[in-house]
């Protein structure tokens, strides 16, 4: 789903953040309408690129089977089987008469009744693979790119944090630095939500989001600040003259 908003996802150990870009709503909307984020279950979600209305009818139907799971079960399913179900009813569509594939893309991420967190991509085909981050719709292989070169030192941070509060500040900022990529930076123009093992899902505020956004832009700035002053103090140690050498005492004298 080419043309979507660009979604991201990053997993940790105790959290997983979703960021995805928001589309402009008039004045008159209700933003709250317009959701890329969803729930399915109490610890699962899905961030979703693709039509909007194909993705009420899927996602509906993936509420009824965990419904259905928790009935028949008495126990939550785990994440690898609401994907396999998604998965199992896009690929039923690419072959079946008088019917057409769901023109959508998913991020489906949750924790399993371990703890243990999942993250999982489905495309319209029916295939669905596990990441520890990725990125779908508009410009996500730019997106990826990014998350590739700056994951590994996110979670070194995220692991030496000395609070779980501060490991979910590294990856929000991650995931709001991978937007930002691509996205205009403004907190108009970026929801994030978080989902952890013992609160579900939960999205930021418009102003938490603005605080993060302020945050990573005052990092870059001063990253390049930095940068800036070392190679001017680089320029400057090549730019100058040896000295010349000392003149040797006359031997004669």
């Amino acid at each position: 789903m080419d043309g979507s908003p660009p979604q991201v996802g990053v997993r940790g150990k105790s959290v997983i953040v979703l960021g995805v870009e928001k589309k402009s709503t008039a004045k008159l909307q209700e933003a709250r309408t317009v959701r890329k984020i969803v729930p399915l279950d109490s610890r699962i979600c899905v961030a979703f690129a693709g039509l909007t209305a194909d993705a009420r009818v899927l996602l509906s139907k993936a509420r009824r089977e965990c419904q259905s799971y928790r009935l028949t079960v008495e126990d939550a399913p785990s994440v690898e089987y609401v994907t396999r179900y998604l998965a199992g009813v896009q690929q039923k569509y690419t072959q079946s008469g008088g019917v057409r594939p769901f023109g959508i893309s998913t991020l489906v991420v949750g924790f399993d009744a371990d703890g243990t967190g999942r993250l999982f991509q489905t495309d319209p085909s029916g295939t669905f693979s596990e990441w520890s981050a990725n990125a779908i719709g508009r410009h996500s292989k730019t997106v990826v790119e990014y998350l590739e070169k700056s994951q590994p030192a996110a979670m070194e941070a995220a692991n030496a944090a000395s609070s779980d509060e501060a490991a979910k500040e590294e990856y929000v900022k991650l995931v709001v630095r991978s937007l930002l990529e691509v996205v205009e930076s403004s907190a108009k123009n970026i929801e994030v939500a978080i989902v952890t093992k013992d609160k579900g899902l939960q999205l930021l505020s418009e102003t938490d989001v603005e605080a993060v956004v302020v945050a990573v832009e005052d990092e870059k700035k001063a990253a390049e600040e930095a940068k800036k002053g070392k190679g001017r103090s680089g320029s400057t140690t090549r730019g100058s003259r040896p000295s010349a050498p000392a003149a040797e005492p006359d031997a004669s004298a």
